[in-house]
């Protein structure tokens, strides 16, 4: 089975996808990003665009995803934002026709809950200005600047199915995306203070540069 967890920038992804696999024996996470920023820096600083354009990053993404569902025994999780629909038909799309088990799922909130979330990943005092005038900042400000065409896009009926996540914890959605594949997630004996400490280490992990 795979869980695609599809959402805005700054929209909890990640966290949802860790929090699933740490509850879930077996699972694995499958990160597209790792492909998209390899390819990107195969290329010269002037070429890089958005990897997705690239039909290597696309056929990649379904080629490696197909051998981890072909060959795992366990729940593929994939965190990753596709907002346009040739893309989403050439991998969630094309792992569909492949005959596997593919369960999709967008997690969607209010701007003023996304903007919110990005200022605690870092973004701080800078968001009033995040227009990719703060070098530093860039991938926060190129987040804040996908946000609207994001949420317009993924709120579309063919990236169902939405999650609105404004008043629900990681650990609840991932309840609910685990009831609504059919799963069962070991309980969450978590207290805050844990949570939050684990919460922080894998946005640390996450942190890139590209």
């Amino acid at each position: 089975m795979l869980l695609w967890i599809n959402g805005p920038f700054g929209g909890g992804k990640t966290q949802t996808a860790h929090e699933i696999h740490r509850r879930l024996p077996g699972s694995v996470i499958c990160d597209p990003e790792h492909a998209g920023f390899g390819l990107r820096r195969m290329l010269p600083p002037g070429l890089r665009g958005d990897f997705q354009d690239l039909a290597a990053w696309r056929q990649g993404v379904v080629e490696v995803l197909d051998l981890a569902l072909t060959r795992h025994d366990g729940v593929v999780i994939v965190p990753m934002t596709v907002t346009e629909s040739g893309c989403f038909a050439e991998t969630v799309g094309r792992l569909r026709e492949l005959s596997h088990d593919v369960h999709h799922f967008t997690l969607l909130a209010e701007r003023e809950t996304v903007l919110k979330r990005l200022s605690g990943r870092g973004l701080g005092a800078f968001l009033p200005f995040s227009a990719g005038k703060n070098a530093m900042l860039r991938r926060e400000s190129w987040a804040v600047q996908q946000l609207d065409h994001c949420l317009e896009r993924l709120s579309e009926p063919e990236f169902a199915e939405h999650l609105w996540t404004d008043h629900s914890t990681v650990a609840k959605t991932a309840d609910r995306i685990a009831v609504l594949a059919g799963l069962t997630l070991k309980p969450n004996a978590d207290g805050r203070v844990r949570t939050r400490v684990r919460q922080a280490g894998v946005t640390i992990r996450h942190i890139r540069f590209d």
